[in-house]
């Protein structure tokens, strides 16, 4: 167990401590609504174990962590306002029908477990969405490293300028592929693997050749990514 797991794990028996005292050394009336409400209380305080797990190790990047947060502000606030409750009823417990106890806390545990539920679905989609953008502009940014090194490989000057062209078109260019660019993004990494061959053997007309499809590609390419705006 970690520091701060250790830590939460002391502050929980605590608050169960104090919770039991205040609950047995008061003159409570021992009717069915003050076990209720005691039982209710505990199982709050048992909950927050589940809550600060799912909260803080549902996923692997502090990130994910990071979004967990929400979870266990929920947790807390159902911790308090079920503790504040339950010491409510035990105070009205000769006056409080059991039933009406038994309904205010379920009510109290349903709105709690909806809105962990919600949080932590919202935390797992927004995960999901920064692991795909991620991983969709993963094509673009290989292809503006390979094309950032052409340059340097040219002896031909003129040829030199038009592929510091082609590696600033690469840079400024939108970096999130989709299904639309996938096709345009493998003859583009085809084309550029042709022109790093072509400049490494020396054959110049070559070269120039690919350098202009690989500008009219990407041309089009950005075409598309505007149009899917």
């Amino acid at each position: 167990m970690s520091k701060n797991g250790l830590r939460g794990c002391i502050v929980l028996a605590i608050v169960l401590a104090v919770f039991s005292v205040v609950a047995f050394a008061a003159p409570f009336s021992m009717t069915a609504t003050f076990w209720i409400a005691f039982v209710s209380g505990v199982i709050a305080i048992a909950l927050q174990f589940y809550v600060f797990g799912v909260a803080l190790s549902g996923g692997k990047s502090p990130k994910s962590r990071f979004y967990g947060f929400p979870i266990v502000r929920i947790g807390i606030t159902y911790l308090v306002v079920q503790i504040v409750v339950s010491i409510a009823e035990m105070c009205w417990a000769s006056k409080l029908p059991a039933w009406a106890a038994l309904i205010i806390n379920v009510i109290i545990f349903a709105i709690a477990a909806i809105g962990c539920i919600a949080a932590e679905t919202v935390r797992d989609e927004v995960v999901r969405q920064e692991a795909q953008v991620k991983q969709n502009i993963s094509n673009m940014r290989s292809l503006q490293a390979v094309s950032a090194g052409l340059a340097d490989q040219c002896p031909d000057e003129a040829l030199k300028k038009d592929l510091k062209k082609l590696a600033d078109e690469f840079k400024f260019s939108d970096p999130v592929s989709s299904d639309a660019t996938s096709a345009l993004e493998a003859d583009l990494d085809a084309q550029l693997k042709e022109l790093k061959n072509a400049l490494g053997s020396g054959d110049i007309e070559t070269a120039k050749s690919y350098c202009g499809k690989l500008l009219t590609g990407l041309s089009e390419r950005n075409r598309i990514c505007k149009m899917g705006k």
